[in-house]
């Protein structure tokens, strides 16, 4: 998109005058002490922490991003210790601020809420840390967490910090195939979860899940040892009776209530002091090889990057009252619902439920009641709610509201402006945040006192983060251009490695374009030096913000019998952003019809979650390859939005298949 045939909007002034960078020639002058300085920059902040042994300003940074030098690595402040619990939260509380709220609990019911203390919340976490000692996890272990979005899930994760144990969180709303392949994958001693959740008014038995899991866990070579079960649906008001506690399970050696081992736990728990590069959690992404790859984040310079984005790019006081609706199962609730907020002393809200009950005006009616001052969100979930009109935004009161956030995928402009001027008054600042799993932290993005705003554009890099364009020759695009997203420096919450397998991660991130971090994204860069991301470059789908692999959902499809071949492309969504759209080849004694169809949607539900359902099935008599038979998905991208300019078709073994893929488009697609 042309700068001349985008508006502008700039930060209104009751946002740029109380902003902690109020200009945007501070913004570049920090931004290029970041990259010229940053021992000094980042080390100016890491004062702001507690360190056993602080950081040698001598040996603060070092990296490696090209493969033909060696292995690839990156280390800030090695040789440092900390504990990133204890700064969390003893830090806090020694400053003043145990009586603060850290989490306002809002349920999926209204009448379901709580609230916790800092010096509560310490209580809790060391209680649960002991608890964690006491079932033999020590320092390096893993333990799995598949969890609702209740105040025990933030306890988990800082009990696991506070002891040195590595946490590995599975959004529970993956199968128990996905859980079960990921315990396995890390060998996880220990599994913490809840007997159920609703969501609405779907009931979901979590134990239940966990259960089968745990055994899919086994019959690949993994014993789970331990399983700690938190009673949540009898505390809670529920839309409807359910019998999902009655009917769940207990293993004797192996279940426990968390209720019954906290009982008489100790509230003081000290710290394990870990190395800055030591492991802090792992967190599954999709591969484009279909098998999951567990990102590895360490301990002190993600807790810098967080603690510095999330005060930077939401312009957090301390008396602000911050949102992100995320789910902690995404890197987006790691780092902007536990780790940066506390970092920062903030006070937050975890939300249980969906934007959608009791009715489609629940986020407002949060933010309403808390009055929220930053709320960050997804697009998908704005674009859902704009089709019910302003009516549900309007009649409440947000005028507490100071800086929308939008994360999972590019915004489109249509959605930009409606949360810009229907929920933000026009008196709000967007940051559309462009980041991944990978990066650990915002690296593209607005800041809201001072960036000049244009819809659908992440703007600028965050500190520390040089992004280059590069054409498909590796050469450096300079000035307006559009190529591949990289990053030519390493910033401090970068991951480090995959766990177990550090040979896939340099092959994954730094073989393409040696010398760079490769995001996998495409961009575009406007006259004005703003940044637009326009999408994954490679077999990726990003549906709703989950990101997947196509690899991993033609795998699952092709495990039906009857399908011999599978192709996977997105399509573009009203609401979605994107949704899947398969092409199925069917054996030769195999009917396609609506019954397979069925079967194939509740397959991919099973194995992957219900975020990856398709949306469309299609009947492929052959897909579409080259003489070498690679699979050609430009043509398959075109034939699913109904685009006959499918371009140079030579290379293709048989171009009629073209012709019948577009007569065979089901009327959905239509």
């Amino acid at each position: 998109m042309p700068s001349e045939q985008t508006p502008v909007y700039q930060p209104h002034p009751n946002v740029a005058k109380q902003s902690h960078i109020p200009t945007f020639a501070q913004y570049k002058d920090m931004h290029k002490k970041s990259l010229e300085k940053p021992a000094e920059f980042w080390g100016d902040i890491a004062r702001q922490f507690h360190w056993e042994i602080p950081p040698d300003h001598n040996k603060f940074f070092s990296y490696n991003f090209d493969i033909r030098k060696g292995p690839i690595f990156t280390k800030w402040m090695d040789g440092a210790t900390t504990n990133i619990c204890y700064n969390l939260l003893d830090r806090n509380i020694l400053n003043g601020h145990g009586d603060k709220i850290a989490y306002y609990w809002e349920g999926n019911h209204p009448d379901d809420y709580s609230r916790i203390t800092y010096k509560k919340l310490l209580e809790e976490v060391c209680k649960f840390a002991n608890v964690l000692r006491s079932k033999g996890v020590s320092k390096g272990d893993r333990v799995a967490i598949y969890m609702p979005m209740i105040l025990e899930l933030p306890i988990a994760m800082l009990a696991c910090a506070r002891i040195g144990a590595i946490h590995s969180i599975v959004f529970a709303g993956f199968s128990c195939d996905s859980l079960g392949e990921r315990m396995c994958d890390c060998k996880a001693r220990v599994l913490i979860t809840a007997d159920g959740v609703y969501r609405g008014e779907k009931a979901l038995a979590l134990k239940d899940i966990c259960d089968q899991a745990m055994a899919k866990s086994a019959q690949h070579g993994h014993q789970v040892e331990t399983c700690i079960v938190v009673s949540h649906l009898e505390r809670v008001t529920i839309p409807k009776p359910n019998n999902i506690a009655q009917k769940l399970k207990m293993r004797d050696g192996i279940d426990y209530w968390w209720h019954n081992l906290m009982e008489n736990a100790n509230t003081t728990c000290h710290a394990e002091w870990m190395d800055a590069e030591d492991p802090l959690f792992m967190l599954y992404t999709s591969g484009s090889t279909g098998k999951p790859k567990g990102v590895l984040h360490t301990t002190g310079g993600y807790m810098l990057y967080t603690a510095t984005t999330f005060k930077y790019v939401f312009d957090y006081k301390l008396n602000d009252v911050f949102w992100c609706t995320a789910d902690v199962g995404w890197i987006t609730g790691h780092s902007y619902v536990v780790y940066g907020p506390l970092a920062n002393g903030a006070t937050s809200i975890i939300y249980e439920g969906t934007p959608f009950y009791p009715d489609n005006d629940r986020f407002w009616v949060i933010v309403d009641k808390y009055n929220v001052n930053q709320f960050y969100t997804a697009p998908t979930a704005i674009r859902s709610l704009m089709k019910f009109g302003d009516s549900f935004v309007t009649k409440h009161n947000l005028s507490s509201l100071r800086v929308l956030g939008s994360v999972g995928e590019p915004i489109n402009p249509e959605a930009w402006m409606w949360y810009y001027k229907v929920v933000g008054k026009e008196k709000c600042s967007i940051v559309d945040t462009f980041w991944q799993t990978e990066t650990g932290g915002h690296v593209l993005t607005p800041l809201p006192g001072c960036t000049p705003m244009k819809p659908g554009s992440a703007a600028f890099p965050f500190f520390g983060v040089q992004p280059i364009l590069l054409d498909e020759a590796g050469k450096v695009i300079e000035g307006p251009g559009e190529g591949y997203l990289v990053f030519a420096r390493p910033w401090p919450s970068i991951m480090r490695s995959l766990f177990n397998n550090h040979e896939r991660y340099e092959m994954t991130y730094f073989t393409k374009f040696p010398g760079y971090y490769c995001t996998g994204d495409g961009a575009r860069r406007d006259s004005d030096g703003y940044l637009w991301i326009t999408g994954r470059v490679d077999d990726m789908l990003n549906v709703s913000g989950h990101l997947m692999s196509t690899a991993e959902v033609e795998s699952v499809l092709t495990e039906h019998n009857s399908v011999a071949e599978a192709a996977v492309v997105s399509k573009p969504h009203k609401v979605k952003g994107e949704c899947l759209y398969c092409f199925i080849t069917t054996n030769e004694n195999s009917t396609f019809d609506q019954k397979l169809i069925t079967e194939l949607k509740n397959l991919v539900r099973e194995r992957i979650g219900p975020f990856a359902q398709p949306d469309i099935v299609q009947h492929a008599p052959a897909l579409p390859k080259t003489r070498s038979g690679k699979i050609m998905r430009r043509v398959l991208r075109k034939v699913a939005v109904g685009d006959l300019d499918v371009g140079d078709i030579s290379t293709l073994a048989d171009s009629s298949v073209v012709e019948q893929l577009f007569a065979n488009r089901p009327l959905e697609a239509l």
